[in-house]
């Protein structure tokens, strides 16, 4: 199903009603209110009419290069990511459709306004060193992007990458739409680098998957046992009452050992190819989905924006000190009851509310009188951004939402789509 040969769906027109709702009804108090400096998170055109993302984590040498070479079926070509028992991969390398076998580097490609990569800029040109684009002319590749990252080394230091390794990831965390975190059984236990990384997690667990590989290198006992001390390694970190889908087998073009689970394992990775499948096939659904959380999060900004400054000219009084009389506020918003007046009197949630200390920052870089309050933000002609911004959020992105699933029948996969009961022909060409 993933390499069927036909054309991409064209959902061009969705995604031009999607851009146009981003710009006139978003982005506008997005600027407004600066809110590309609380969260560093700009949302392009590119982003907005990117493919789906599929990024792949975790220790070093566990199979992460391997594994997207044999979804690409890029070994024993000249283009196949390079693997070994040593750590190998020092680049995060991003797997995309092309006409024809091509490296892209990281300076063209950060510098390309059309992709969604131009952000990345924003890390240094030592990233960008450590950024490398492939174009493959692959049926999946017109449906997904692949992202590669460097394996996790617990001894080293992010000041010896040369670049924010962690912020790095981050940026590509928020942005994938899957999410492999790939074990092997001789690397579960968890050092500060891996744990810091599943904090970044922390909020996406719905796209998370973890993988065992390797697993038929195991006889079944000894399998049990490492399934079992890698949910342990793991507990603390994945705060969901609801476990992470594990998936065990072994991603590569060779056959499975003797005497292993070969049947579980196969199942297994056809589970994980139908998972991929299902995120591709509701790329559109998680496009409008994000683009209505980050407008959600830009309308409570504003709106705390609001709630300080409107504090602040209340406590203003002739002689006062404008420095002084807004730093108190700032200090303390909760003396001010700057948050729990959104709670009362919007439709906020408690649990979407920022932290009270990245408004600190916020406010130390952009002084409060650089702002107008919501009220004044606007036009006749064209309307008032908050309007604006709650019409998008409960009507137009619905709506958009809505007209996508007419006609549109995701039926469950089973065997008969996916020939269950069919061996692939690369992992049993010897019979």
């Amino acid at each position: 199903m993933l390499n069927e040969d036909k054309p991409a769906d064209d959902y061009s027109a969705v995604l031009q009603r999607l851009r146009k709702i981003y710009h006139s009804s978003i982005k506008p108090l997005e600027q407004s209110y600066k809110y590309n400096e609380l969260r560093q998170h700009e949302i392009t055109d590119g982003e907005i009419t990117s493919k789906p993302m599929v990024l792949f984590l975790g220790p070093w040498s566990v199979g992460k290069s391997t594994m997207i070479n044999y979804l690409l079926g890029l070994e024993d070509t000249r283009y196949q990511l390079y693997t070994g028992a040593e750590p190998t991969t020092s680049e995060f390398t991003v797997l995309m459709h092309g006409p024809k076998l091509k490296t892209i580097e990281g300076i063209v490609m950060a510098a390309d306004s059309t992709r969604s990569f131009s952000p990345l800029e924003k890390f240094g040109q030592n990233f960008l060193e450590k950024l490398i684009g492939i174009e493959v002319p692959h049926k999946l590749l017109e449906r997904v992007t692949f992202v590669d990252t460097p394996g996790i080394i617990e001894n080293r230091k992010q000041q010896e990458r040369g670049y924010p390794f962690n912020d790095v990831c981050q940026w590509f965390i928020d942005r994938a739409d899957l999410i492999f975190v790939v074990f092997d059984p001789t690397k579960l236990d968890v050092g500060l680098e891996l744990e810091t990384l599943f904090r970044q997690l922390k909020g996406r667990e719905s796209q998370i998957r973890i993988i065992l590989n390797k697993a038929d290198n195991l006889a079944t006992q000894m399998l049990m046992r490492v399934y079992g001390a890698l949910f342990w390694s793991l507990a603390p970190l994945i705060n969901v009452t609801e476990p992470p889908r594990v998936y065990v087998s072994s991603f590569w073009p060779q056959d499975y050992k003797p005497d292993t689970h070969r049947e579980l394992f196969l199942k297994e990775e056809i589970s994980l190819l139908e998972d991929l499948n299902q995120v591709i096939e509701n790329r559109l659904e998680n496009k409008i989905a994000f683009i209505r959380q980050h407008a959600i999060r830009v309308r409570i900004h504003a709106l705390l924006v609001d709630r300080y400054l409107q504090t602040y000219k209340d406590k203003m009084t002739f002689f006062s000190d404008g420095e002084l009389v807004f730093k108190d506020i700032v200090e303390d918003p909760d003396k001010f009851y700057i948050f729990k007046t959104i709670l009362a009197k919007t439709n906020v949630s408690k649990f979407d509310l920022p932290n009270r200390e990245a408004y600190k920052d916020f406010f130390g870089i952009n002084p409060i009188s650089s702002f107008k309050l919501l009220s004044q933000q606007c036009s006749y002609m064209g309307g008032c951004f908050l309007e604006k911004i709650e019409r998008a959020i409960t009507h137009e992105l619905p709506a958009l939402l809505g007209s996508l699933g007419l006609g549109k029948n995701p039926g469950a996969l089973n065997c008969d789509k996916t020939g269950c009961g069919e061996t692939p022909k690369n992992r049993y060409k010897k019979h």
